[in-house]
């Protein structure tokens, strides 16, 4: 046989090989479309996308509230205390806070973009209601306290992602690998119940969950500034619970997968969506609002959004319940169908 020929069978049998293969296909065709449409939705044109400002109930400041929700692209959110305006600005969940009259104030951290577009649209506000001849003295105050930066943000939102990565790939990838080398058929005739077999899987990310957290904990901490305000217990109580229960999906994942291919595609498949929507390397409340009720119900979200009210915030376990009670209830769900449809061989 020729080399020309030879090379061509071989190419075509690869080709062939690889229409056999439907995660394959996904990941080559369909899932950059999708990632597109995700991402589409997340930062389509919406025309000028307002910015949230607050403004504190009973505040001098309070008179501007009709010029700025009027100028367009401007959200003013009034709030009862003080305390409650200056805990949303350090969170960001405000971009910047307006206090007094005259000088108006505008307090906000530039190290946001939409911080400073927030002044800018301020004032030009207020700028506006006073007749444009610039009359009002505006004066701003810069916010650069720890735990108002994005580096803030993207910390928590990392650890969850590594907490989610390593527990899928690293439980997944291991048991497709032990049914490929007949392993598992062998732990078949042992005495051994696969209860035990399927938690030994999910106990053993223990063994790595001290040094993985505590290495990006303590570099976020110590060398980037992240403040650290809550309680290390329950912030190491919901790394656990997180490491957990992305080890019980990673099981239910690679459960009847044959080949490393498939479960990588399947791994994929199921962490992808959580990359784009759980708030890692920028908030969910880029989306739709209609979206934020199931956004939340997914485990990353509930997660990342539980890191970061302890860590920024300082949030005990009477305000975590819900994003506590998202993380244990895919725990066991992932647990309890992994045990029923496992697969030895």
């Amino acid at each position: 046989m020729s080399n020309v020929r030879q090379l061509r069978q071989l190419t075509w049998t690869r080709v062939l090989t690889f229409t056999r293969e439907p995660e394959a296909i996904f990941w080559v065709f369909l899932f950059p479309v999708v990632l597109a449409l995700v991402l589409s939705i997340a930062f389509k044109n919406r025309g000028i996308e307002s910015v949230p400002v607050g403004v504190v109930n009973g505040d001098p400041a309070g008179r501007w509230v009709e010029a700025l929700g009027g100028a367009g692209g401007l959200e003013p959110v009034v709030f009862a205390t003080r305390a409650a305006a200056e805990q949303k600005l350090r969170s960001g969940a405000i971009a910047a806070l307006i206090e007094g009259d005259d000088p108006l104030r505008i307090r906000y951290d530039p190290t946001r973009p939409e911080a400073e577009t927030a002044r800018l649209r301020v004032n030009d506000a207020v700028q506006r209601a006073a007749g444009r001849t610039d009359p009002v003295a505006v004066d701003t105050d810069v916010v650069t306290e720890h735990g108002a930066r994005y580096i803030d943000f993207l910390i928590p939102g990392i650890l969850g992602m590594n907490l989610m990565g390593t527990g899928i790939w690293g439980t997944g990838f291991a048991l497709v690998d032990m049914r490929q080398k007949k392993l598992l058929k062998r732990l078949l005739v042992t005495p051994m119940k696969k209860t035990n077999f399927l938690m030994a899987q999910m106990f053993s990310r223990f063994m790595f969950l001290v040094g993985e957290v505590g290495l990006i904990t303590l570099f976020g901490v110590w060398i980037l500034g992240v403040p650290f305000r809550g309680s290390f217990v329950l912030f190491s109580v919901l790394c656990a619970l997180g490491a957990f229960c992305f080890a019980g999906l990673g099981l239910l994942l690679a459960s009847r997968a044959e080949t490393l291919e498939g479960v990588s595609g399947l791994m994929n498949f199921a962490m992808m969506p959580m990359w784009l929507l759980s708030g890692v390397f920028f908030s969910y409340e880029h989306f739709p609002k209609v979206f934020h009720p199931l956004i939340r119900l997914l485990p990353l979200t509930a997660l990342n959004d539980g890191l970061r009210a302890i860590m920024l915030e300082g949030k005990g376990i009477t305000q975590l319940g819900p994003e506590f009670a998202v993380v244990a209830a895919w725990t066991g769900l992932c647990f309890f169908v992994a045990l029923r449809v496992f697969r030895w061989q």
